[in-house]
């Protein structure tokens, strides 16, 4: 009975560890979105690392020179991958930016900005 109960214990064991070996792709990276200009933008931000990509930021206004904390999932060594893209807020000649930001690492922070004429739709 003793040599049974030894085996389920070590079957369980072995079952945990591998369970916490798939827990690297739910981890998270925490960073900061950061608004580098005096304007407020208006922002949208994509998880790169999920399938499909999750919006974590969707039309959100971010003031001049204002922070948003926020985590993204971590890839296989452990970095987020964003894609941003933002607009000036209450121009009459709307600004725009956008960019595509890999291999992010804890505490990175993102700066975002709308400082290019937005393409024609």
């Amino acid at each position: 009975m003793r040599g049974w109960m030894n085996s389920v214990t070590i079957a369980t064991f072995g079952c945990l560890t591998f369970a916490g070996a798939g827990a690297f792709a739910d981890d998270k990276v925490p960073i900061t979105v950061t608004n580098d200009n005096n304007d407020d933008v208006i922002v949208s931000l994509f998880d790169m690392n999920t399938t499909p990509r999750t919006k974590l930021l969707s039309h959100q206004r971010i003031n001049g020179f204002a922070s948003v904390p926020i985590a993204v999932t971590a890839d296989a060594n452990g970095n987020g991958h964003v894609y941003w893209k933002a607009r000036s807020s209450g121009s009459d000649t709307p600004k725009c930016g956008a960019k595509d930001k890999p291999g992010l690492s804890t505490d990175a922070s993102v700066h975002v900005y709308a400082k290019s004429a937005c393409a024609s739709k």
